[in-house]
Formats: C-alpha cells, structure tokens, sequence
C-alpha cells in the first residue's frame, strides 16, 4: 500500500475532499495523486481492494476513483464494499475499456460516474468540483436536520405508569403488522408521536412518514389532498396533484383528527383500506398504492357512528387495533421526569443553564389538570426558561393558571391515583416529624426507602 499526498488537518480548505485511489498501477496512482493535491485535496491511495476496504474502515473518505482492472481482481465488486463502509462515498470509475455497457454496469452497481483512460486534470477537476457542490450540500442538509430536531424536543417513550406502559408495549407490538391502527385521546396527548414511532418501528421506516391534519384542510379540498387529482379536474385545479396517499408509497399514511372528514370522502377512505385502490379527482383509472394507514382522533367515533357523522363500516375498518394514549392529568408519576426532559432541551436550544424547578414550581405542575397535555406542559416549560433569570424555574416564572395550581387534599376513597395520596401523607409526616428517621419510623418504612420516595415525589 502506498500513501501520497497526505494533509495535515489543519491544511485542509473548506470544499476539501477527502479521496480514495484505487489503481494497481503505480504510475496512475502518482499521476492522479500529484493533480488531486495540487488542487488541495486529501488523498490515500492504494493498489488492492483489500486495502482500500481497510482504509474505508479507518478513515472517512468523500470520493473514490477505482479502477476496473485490479490485477486479476475485478474493480466492479469493490464499490459496494465501499459504499457499505461509507454510504455517502461518491465513486468514479476508471476504465481503459469504456463502453456504454460498463458505464451502465457501473452505475447500477452503485458508481456516480466514470473517466476513461488516458484522462487529463481538467477532467478530474470537474468531477472533483462536482463532488464538492454535492457533499457540501449533503452536509448542509444533515445540518438542517441537526437544527430541526434541535428545535424540536424528541419526547421519550418511557413512563412510570401503567396505562402509558400498556399503549407503548402495544404500539411496538403493532408496528411489526400491517393493520390500521386507531390512536385515540385528547388533544396534546402525543397521538402524532406515537404515529411515527410506529412508522419508525415498523420495516417501513425508511420509507415516507406522511401526515394529514384533517381539520387543518378545507373540507372541499380534502378529499384532493388525500387522493390527488389530474389538472382541469376542478376550477383552479391547474396542475396535477399527486395526493398524499401516492406521497406516502411504500411508507405510512397518518390521517390526524380523522372524525372531521366528510362522508364523501370517507366513503373512498374506506375502499382504499379496503382494495389499496383509489382514483384520482377528475381521472377514472384505478390506481393501486402499498400505504399503511394509521388514524387518530379525539372525538368518540362511536358516537359520531350513532349521531350517523361516521360510518360504521369505516369505524369497524380503522379500528382494528386501537391505542388509547392516557392524558397528562393521569399520569402524575410522568409529569417530573417529563419537565426534566423538556428542561435540557431548552436549556440547549436557549443557551440557558436552569438546573431544574423549585419545590413550589415543582408542587405546581404536579397538581395542575394539564388539559392541554404534554402540548401545554412543552410551552409553559419553554416560556419559563426563556422568560426565568434564575438558576432554578420558579413558580411565578409559570404561566398564571400552573402559578395557582394548588394541591387539594385528596380524602380517602377519592377517585385520584394512589400515588397522590402516599406523596401528600409523606409530605404531611416530614412537616411533623422531627428527623428523617422519625419520619421514617412514622411511615413504617427504611430511610433508604424513604429516601427513594423523596426523590420520585420530588420532595
């Protein structure tokens, strides 16, 4: 294996590559090793495809020029070889024996273009040039990715309580089928999240994840949106529309707030799911779709079935396997370690630096209803980080509705969880007693346990 032209880290420019040498002929590797450094590239080359795999393995490399012949190797099976080391290589085929069929061999095989020999170094500079504009946008998106998820907080899917436990063991279950799936619960639930974490679990997460918000498109259009039309289908229709449905192909189709979609469209809804067949507005040639469809509402559809809003049949057919996702109120146990969560986001998206909640502010989220759920609980946490100067998030740094939450004293018998009652009767004996181990004593419990109580009750 030889090695040329090599740079120092600190040598290399902004549009640099990093670029790989396949060719067992000493001179070639030279000759294009001098151009490529000439024009400030980082190069390796090597004689084999053994020892280009292992380079691939040791280092990250943008571009690769291999040549066909290898000796008594054939250069056509490393480039998958490459490509499984570095997905994102670019590689150029070098052939003394161009012809149409190689090329196309090539690119099939995975190749992003091919040079025949004897080439010259305005030829390699454009395809290095190409290569740069190419990788500087890769990155440039992977980037704005980064930004996105950094703008938005990635909620966890683990839960201290049952009826959450249950809904996530389900959904994991499910993703693995291809039946329709009904998320129900009230607004702000995270009905949505659980969609894609079901599209995400399931073998068609690399393909596309498409939402549509149901109440968020005019009812004359959604049936368009759903199904698509051709141009001149309608007044205004001046372009053909694919519709989500052929967006989603392969993937996974979410309809959000499904209960507010008007019968005529529910009626091919229901085929589609039905036939995987649908039309287009405006053309009468059936079309056939792999989509898996997941729905999700806040309504009681059976009693839009009984109200005669929904129809039946489309009830039996989207309710197949159906996931309730419990509202925030019921889940106490989560509401901390869930605040915590949505701290540290904030805290990174606002160059803050809050360590946590008072005890107050603590005690407020606990008791407040949360009718907007975790949609809320996200706010009122972002707005207090933004808005608080302090090292902890206190409780007038709340909006005004949490600041007046107060704890109620549940009585026995009342329909609150156990869990409320054990914290406020702990709360209750460490006001009166003197000393953590009286406190214990009183409790009948250890001070190790006690302690593990304090910590989950954020006491």
């Amino acid at each position: 294996m030889h090695s040329w032209a090599l740079m120092d880290a600190n040598q290399i420019k902004p549009g640099t590559l990093h670029i790989l040498i396949v060719d067992d002929e000493p001179n070639i590797r030279k000759t294009l090793a001098t151009c490529l450094s000439i024009e400030g590239h980082a190069v390796t080359s090597v004689s084999n495809p053994g020892d280009a795999v292992e380079e691939a393995k040791r280092h990250s490399f943008d571009m690769a020029f291999v040549d066909l012949r290898l000796g008594d190797e054939d250069g056509m099976n490393l480039i998958p070889q490459l490509l499984a080391e570095l997905p994102w290589i670019k590689i150029v085929v070098i052939t003394a024996y161009a012809t149409i069929e190689t090329a196309v061999q090539a690119m099939k095989t995975g190749a992003a273009d091919y040079i025949a020999k004897p080439f010259t170094p305005d030829q390699i500079r454009v395809l290095t040039t190409k290569v740069a504009r190419i990788r500087a946008l890769e990155r440039e998106i992977s980037s704005l990715k980064d930004d996105i998820k950094r703008l938005d907080p990635q909620p966890t899917f683990q839960s201290q309580n049952s009826s959450m436990q249950r809904a996530i063991e389900t959904a994991k279950k499910a993703a693995q089928s291809e039946a329709v799936i009904l998320l129900q619960g009230e607004s702000g639930t995270g009905k949505s999240v659980f969609a894609r974490a079901v599209h995400l679990w399931s073998e068609r997460a690399k393909k596309p994840f498409v939402v549509v918000s149901c109440p968020a498109v005019p009812p004359d259009l959604l049936e368009t949106e759903i199904f698509g039309h051709v141009k001149g289908a309608f007044t205004g229709a001046v372009r053909d529309n694919p519709g989500r449905i052929a967006l989603s192909e392969g993937g996974t189709l979410f309809l959000d707030e499904i209960a507010d979609i008007a019968p005529s469209v529910q009626s091919k809804l229901l085929r589609f799911i039905q036939d995987r067949e649908y039309e287009k507005v405006g053309d009468p040639t059936p079309r056939k779709a792999d989509v898996r469809i997941i729905v999700a509402t806040n309504a009681d559809l059976e009693q839009a079935v009984a109200a005669g809003r929904f129809r039946q049949d489309l009830y039996y057919r989207i309710n197949v396997i159906s996931i309730v996702v419990p509202p925030l109120r019921e889940r106490p146990e989560d509401i901390l370690p869930l605040a915590s969560g949505f701290l540290l986001f904030f805290n990174r998206a606002n160059h803050k630096s809050v360590l946590g909640l008072t005890d107050e502010a603590a005690d407020a989220i606990q008791t407040y209803p949360w009718p907007g759920n975790l949609r809320e609980l996200r706010n009122a946490l972002e707005r207090a980080v933004i808005l608080g100067g302090d090292e902890r998030i206190s409780k007038e740094d709340l909006p005004a509705p949490i600041a007046g939450s107060t704890r109620g004293a549940p009585a026995l018998g009342d329909r609150v969880p156990l869990a409320q009652v054990e914290e406020l009767h702990i709360r209750r004996v460490l006001a009166a007693a003197s000393s953590l181990q009286e406190a214990a004593d009183i409790l009948g419990i250890d001070q190790a346990t006690l302690w593990r109580k304090r910590k989950t009750y954020g006491i």
